[in-house]
């Protein structure tokens, strides 16, 4: 950041306006070059060595206005995508899932679909209706731990956090995991679903639709809530578009585009008649939250279809027989999914061995964070937290 103060540099009485430059996030206090401003870096949140991550933004201002924003990313930068080269395509999931911790079992669904389209196989259909499950749950459980922590109210965090502890249950009793789900399998699903499951699926997503109403009440309800977030963080279709933003931040500016229904894959197409996209024309922090918090509706709708769905079902398997050694034939493939937080992609070069020769991962955080640097100009320095909570990343989806 630039401040300028009214203090006066050099033996004049002309006043020069001194700059001080002011990153936040990762960093600590240093001065510049002689011939550069002095240089302080204030940190926001966690930073320590054990922390999940740091994001840091370098502002210029004039006085509490944002003139310019620089995003600087790299701090938990582990080489996810490297680290895919050297693993064969079972392992590979277990690095899939963890760039966006909030979104492990969609991570791990483009990774694996991206296989299966390279060796043309065809999933069962009870696998294909179960991913499509599972994967809605999963997009319910990342919305709600963002929906409980922004609006900074001890009440949100109660009802929201309640209601993904439902879900995370039967999302553990499914899978036996509680963060990294590790369930999909190249040609389905690790194993077949618990006796009982499916109705204990259907009560807690009966559950979780009534207390979202009460979440919903208090939050639209909150006047200060709504003054701190209504108008704040404009973001605009046009932005959105240039910086590939995507998921429920560029449909919060009106980008009406959801590849659930755009392209569809999985069970999908089938399930058009509950498939909404929940879009907004405003592109502010309450249009953001407003579309988040519509949008565990629609994704509660979808998995109730399914559960039905697969309720009426035939018995048949969960998953194919692999060979020992799996090879996906040499060539290469994109394969992206909508994401909870966006269009989460993997690009797959395969030279014929048992291992990617290369896979290059497109997350969904990493351009809905570098919009800040059209973003931010123009706003509020005591706005820039509201903005950045707004913006729903995970610092691993940013640096993988």
């Amino acid at each position: 950041m630039v401040l300028c103060d009214d203090a006066q540099v050099g033996g004049g009485g002309g006043g020069t306006t001194r700059e001080i430059v002011v990153g936040v996030g990762s960093g600590g206090l240093g001065l510049g070059g002689p011939d550069g401003p002095p240089e302080l870096m204030l940190d926001i949140g966690a930073a320590h060595p054990a922390s999940d991550g740091a994001l840091r933004i370098r502002l210029v201002l004039d006085g509490d206005q944002i003139l310019a924003a620089e995003p600087i990313v790299g701090y938990l930068h582990r080489g996810a995508e490297k680290l895919f080269e050297v693993r064969d395509y079972r392992q590979a999931v277990v690095l899939a899932n963890r760039h966006d911790w909030l979104s492990a079992f969609c991570n791990e669904l483009g990774m694996v679909m991206a296989v299966e389209r390279m060796l043309g196989m065809e999933v069962p259909v009870r696998a294909v209706w179960a991913r499509t499950l599972l994967a809605e749950l999963n997009r319910v459980l990342n919305h709600l731990t963002f929906l409980g922590s922004y609006p900074l109210q001890t009440e949100t965090v109660y009802y929201a956090f309640h209601e993904r502890e439902a879900i995370q249950r039967i999302m553990e009793e499914a899978s036996g995991g509680r963060i990294h789900f590790m369930f999909n399998r190249v040609g389905g699903l690790k194993e077949e679903l618990p006796a009982g499951w499916l109705g204990r699926v259907d009560a807690v997503v009966t559950d979780v639709r009534s207390g979202l109403g009460e979440l919903d009440n208090l939050v639209h309800s909150n006047e200060i809530f709504r003054e701190q977030t209504a108008g704040v963080g404009v973001l605009t279709r046009e932005q959105c578009e240039q910086y590939g933003v995507s998921g429920p931040i560029a449909r919060a500016s009106g980008l009406d585009m959801d590849l659930r229904r755009d392209e569809p894959y999985l069970a999908y197409a089938e399930l058009g008649d509950f498939l909404r996209v929940v879009t907004r024309t405003t592109g502010d922090c309450l249009a953001r939250y407003e579309c988040l918090l519509e949008q565990v509706h629609v994704s509660l709708d979808l998995a109730a279809a399914c559960v039905e769905r697969l309720r009426s079902m035939a018995p048949g398997p969960i998953n194919l027989k692999l060979p020992k050694v799996l090879r996906a034939p040499e060539g290469h493939t994109y394969c992206w999914t909508e994401n909870p937080l966006g269009i989460n992609g993997y690009l797959l070069v395969s030279r014929g061995g048992k291992t990617p020769w290369r896979m290059k991962l497109r997350s969904a955080s990493f351009n809905n964070i570098e919009v800040l640097t059209e973003l931010l100009p123009g706003q509020r320095l005591a706005d820039l937290v509201t903005i950045l909570a707004s913006m729903f990343f995970v610092v691993g989806d940013i640096d993988k």
